[in-house]
């Protein structure tokens, strides 16, 4: 499989270290922001070939799937182009800053149907499995957690314009993940804040505090809160699970499941992205796309949820979901 890539950032050098590392998959070629950008990127994993424009790439190039890993501001083109050739494409998260793009993008899906899948990475964790399975056999009454940690640093994140914020750029892989273990989201209130990161860095426009309640279609409350305040390396990441059994917390180091009698811990056995990886380019190679936990259409529902959380913090009003 001849396999390119769009973007030269951190999680471009992820998946490509990953797929070059297969048997019967070949790295292609490359698209930058430069050719430079792009010929150094090629370089490091072989003899890909660079290109500063996807069209040229994709009528130069014979492929058979393609990687986006572009910012939340960038998506739109790539994916209407890839759509149109027949070209299946993994994208990471988030889908775009807010609706309009996943909007246009879906109905082109709609028309044509292309393999796809989204880089939400948490759902093919072991323990995640493991959490799935043990909510099964309870009611769970509510749940709580966050994404605290340190603002990136590069321009296009602090802009509200081009990240999108917090909600939508980083806590998107903790609202996916509450819908993946619980379903649907009814409504959402949220708000925002602005504490010190705008005092400390120029153009700063995201919010660096929020919270979300969040009421899903079963009834069950999550509250969902982020910053980007911390110090750089200082991170908390993870799910508290309230439910008639005990508590389950899902988290980096893994889950954690609490009951009267007992404590259990459990760890993740395999990479998620070599699985997620592995999962996209089966499905690429047979046709078969049992394996990709997330497609383009069912993450445009946690889109969905992170566009209504932005909604609600300008209203200041809950916000509904329909059509879930």
């Amino acid at each position: 499989m001849k396999i390119g890539m769009v973007g030269t950032g951190g999680f471009s050098r992820m998946h490509a270290a990953i797929f070059t590392d297969m048997t019967d998959v070949r790295f292609q070629a490359v698209c930058g922001t430069s050719q430079e950008k792009a010929a150094a990127f090629a370089a490091e994993y072989g003899d890909a070939n660079g290109y500063d424009n996807v069209t040229q790439m994709l009528d130069q190039e014979k492929l058979d799937a393609v990687y986006i890993c572009v910012p939340p501001f960038a998506h739109g083109d790539v994916e209407q182009q890839l759509i149109e050739r027949g070209i299946p494409f993994l994208v990471e998260k988030p889908l775009a800053v807010n609706l309009k793009v996943p909007n246009e993008i879906t109905v082109s899906l709609q028309k044509k149907n292309v393999i796809t899948s989204v880089g939400y990475h948490f759902r093919y964790r072991d323990t995640v499995a493991s959490l799935k399975k043990e909510l099964e056999t309870c009611t769970v009454g509510m749940v709580t957690g966050g994404w605290m940690g340190s603002m990136p640093l590069v321009p296009w994140w602090r802009n509200r314009d081009t990240s999108g914020g917090q909600f939508v750029e980083q806590t998107t892989h903790l609202i996916d993940l509450v819908r993946y273990t619980l379903g649907e989201v009814e409504e959402v209130h949220a708000v925002e804040a602005n504490r010190i990161m705008a005092d400390l860095h120029k153009n700063v426009t995201v919010a660096d505090i929020g919270s979300a309640i969040l009421k899903m279609k079963s009834g069950v409350l999550v509250q969902l809160s982020n910053t980007c305040l911390l110090p750089h390396g200082v991170l908390e990441i993870g799910l508290h699970y309230f439910h008639s059994g005990g508590i389950a917390k899902i988290d980096q180091a893994g889950l954690t499941k609490c009951t009267s009698s007992m404590e259990v811990k459990e760890k993740d056995s395999v990479n998620p992205y070599v699985r997620e990886n592995e999962a996209f380019l089966h499905a690429v190679q047979t046709g078969d796309t049992s394996r990709i936990l997330s497609s383009y259409e069912d993450a445009f529902r946690t889109q969905e949820v992170t566009d209504a959380i932005m909604k609600s913090v300008e209203s200041k009003k809950t916000v509904q979901l329909g059509g879930n």
